[in-house]
């Protein structure tokens, strides 16, 4: 029978106290309640980041590695690295030792994206705990995808330990990508906000998009769909250096766009995405032009700011904050979309898309890898009104909502 108490009862489980108000269970809580069972005589690899960690803020590796029956062979990062050290788009180390568990360590966002055969002859079994954020552009879901693609052809299962979508599971948002603009930051067809966890991805790319290997999802206890993360009552660890906090992630699936623009997204900021600005913006009229758009469960507050890094390093530039004030009602794509036309349409006329490169793609625009098509930059190249893309891909979300319907775990 599976000995729980290995578990609940380790030395250094008083560091950290239980977080009586945390209200689900993590995948990786579940897996070990299990007494690992499942990981039983398998040679395992783990792929993680920093908030790969249990509701007490232990992390995946340091419990399995010092679980009895775990025979840990390796350790994967996806992009930023596997301790979460490394910023946007940076190629990143091959690998390295770890010095204190002697195994492998192989970053998945370097020379490779892909585990080649060599990492996976080293593991039966590849576990992987991600915290994803809910949006199509963030990789962790691509590169758990190339994973399995690469784990079914070596053999090698693949076990995938599940987590909360921070944005709900309820609510999607803008286009589903069209592949011809497929990349890293869109490798299937799925909207940007697509309201799965990584968990449900996986099963998702397994039996509708094809993607064959051995799978096991361990599932969650007590996530319901409707829960932002506020409802877990987990701790959050920002899973990557620019998501420091659940709104963060919130505003994200809009925010993000600017990557393809010469606009600041706030990196080098406190509050990166949720802080937007340039140059030419003058704080207090663009704040004034956005309340124009009547958005919902958001206002706009006009501010000054000076990123230490990234564009715009040490210079004072001009725009908003956007302050999420109900996050049921807040639509960040379309929020995304209306500062995007605000800023296009500032009378210095000095917004810029940005050029290739973007995320390996040397060819194809920025916005339209982002956006997965390029009806966005288009239309607002045309000058017109950007309200009428709002609604524009309503259709194409209902026709997702029933193709992934079946593969929900929750």
């Amino acid at each position: 029978m599976p000995n729980p108490d290995w578990y609940e009862k380790r030395p250094d489980t008083t560091i950290m106290p239980a977080m009586h108000e945390s209200v689900v269970q993590l995948g990786l809580e579940v897996l070990l309640q299990q007494d690992c069972r499942s990981l039983w005589g398998s040679r395992v690899g783990l792929l993680v980041h920093p908030a790969s960690v249990d509701s007490r803020l232990r992390h995946t590796v340091e419990l399995l590695s010092q679980h009895p029956r775990v025979d840990l062979r390796a350790l994967f990062g996806p992009q930023h690295g596997i301790r979460g050290e490394t910023q946007d788009n940076m190629i990143e180390w091959t690998g390295f030792q770890d010095p204190t568990l002697h195994v492998p360590v192989f970053s998945l966002y370097g020379e490779t994206r892909v585990p080649t055969v060599e990492m996976l002859n080293l593991i039966d079994t590849l576990v992987v705990d991600l915290q994803d954020v809910g949006s199509r552009y963030y990789t962790f879901v691509w590169t758990l995808a190339l994973a399995m693609e690469a784990c079914g052809r070596q053999g090698v299962r693949v076990m995938v330990l599940d987590r909360p979508n921070p944005l709900n599971g309820v609510t999607l948002e803008g286009p589903v990508l069209d592949t011809a603009f497929r990349s890293f930051v869109g490798l299937y067809a799925v909207p940007v906000r697509h309201g799965l966890t990584i968990g449900e991805a996986a099963v998702l790319l397994r039996d509708h998009f094809g993607v064959r290997c051995e799978l096991e999802v361990v599932a969650m206890r007590g996530w319901q769909r409707e829960f932002y993360w506020e409802d877990t009552g987990l701790p959050w660890v920002a899973p990557s250096p620019n998501i420091p906090r659940p709104t963060t992630a919130l505003v994200y699936p809009g925010a993000c766009l600017f990557e393809a623009t010469n606009v600041s997204e706030g990196r080098g900021t406190t509050q990166p995405f949720e802080f937007t600005g340039a140059p030419w913006a003058e704080p207090e009229p663009f704040a004034r032009r956005l309340s124009e758009y009547a958005l919902p469960g958001v206002i706009f507050r006009p501010l000054f700011f000076q990123p230490t890094f990234h564009k715009w390093c040490g210079l004072t530039i001009g725009g908003v904050q956007t302050h999420v004030t109900d996050r049921r009602a807040f639509r960040p794509w379309k929020t995304g979309l209306a500062l995007l036309e605000a800023y296009l349409r500032t009378p210095s006329g000095r917004f810029q898309w940005n050029p290739p490169p973007y995320e390996y793609e040397y060819e194809k625009m920025p916005i339209d890898i982002l956006a997965g098509t390029d009806r966005v930059r288009l239309h607002l190249d045309s000058g017109r009104p950007v309200s009428e893309l709002f609604e524009r891909w309503d259709d194409d979300l209902e026709l997702f909502a029933r193709q992934r319907k079946p593969y929900l775990l929750y």
